[in-house]
């Protein structure tokens, strides 16, 4: 470049309404905003910062410690190489039993996922207030996806948007939004399911429907999975989706 200075970029999707929050908050952790692409309900923002020189003395360091490292693991196998031959040939052969198992994980049935216990709104305070809060970038977000990974919360809600993943046909990635607003949903966080399809989602309930699509209300039960800070999306893995 002509002024010397390198960059790296980084690339940000986010859901429409969003956008002032997410470069405000990757300003604040010194990234300088370049372009915006608009989706019908995503945007794409592109950043970028300069590299951060790495010390040559660090560099020369380090390319001695590799140097010393690979001559004592050098060292080490030589001395063991011996015995290990002599362990292998000694080792009982393995059963089929021992092969690792291949089956997938089932998904809970309804009945089932009724008796693990489970967080709504309306016994946990912490949940309810998440679902009212107005900033899906909010540390409530990340505070809750910490504490209660791998736990079961239901809530009702609606489907924000839905496309399909990556160049697939019959998977998806979901977002959901608590309420029955669907893709005019303005409070609580952004909770996704990624690369799922319509039978994992478990659908349960009176008349289930033989399609689905962006507005539809559900009672979703789901575990709780992580948050990725940098899109703002709560992720969630489907157990059972109930009409209402």
């Amino acid at each position: 470049m002509a002024d010397g200075i390198k960059y790296e970029y980084k690339t940000v999707q986010t859901v429409r309404g969003t956008d002032g929050l997410m470069i405000s908050k990757m300003q604040k952790d010194g990234w300088e905003f370049v372009e915006q692409s608009q989706g019908t309900l995503r945007s794409t923002l592109t950043f970028r910062r300069p590299k951060k020189p790495i010390p040559w003395p660090l560099i020369g360091a380090g390319a001695a410690a590799l140097v010393t490292l690979a001559i004592i693991i050098g060292t080490a196998t030589a001395f063991n190489d011996g015995d290990e031959k002599k362990d292998e040939a000694a080792k009982p052969a393995a059963t089929a039993s021992e092969k690792p198992s291949a089956k997938p994980t089932p998904i809970p049935t309804a009945a089932e996922s009724s008796a693990v216990e489970m967080i709504t709104p309306e016994n946990n305070s912490e949940f309810a207030a998440l679902l009212e809060t107005a900033d899906i970038c909010d540390d409530a977000n990340a505070d809750f996806a910490t504490k209660h990974e791998g736990q079961t919360v239901a809530f009702n809600g609606s489907i924000a948007d839905m496309t399909p993943h990556g160049d697939y046909d019959t998977r998806y990635d979901f977002l959901l939004g608590p309420g029955d607003k669907g893709p005019n949903t303005a409070v609580g966080p952004a909770f996704k399911y990624e690369n799922v399809n319509v039978a994992e989602l478990g659908l349960t309930g009176e008349d289930v429907p033989a399609t689905i699509g962006v507005g539809d209300k559900f009672r979703f039960v789901a575990e709780v999975g992580d948050f990725n800070a940098v899109q703002c999306l709560l992720h969630l893995h489907p157990l059972s989706t109930q009409t209402r």
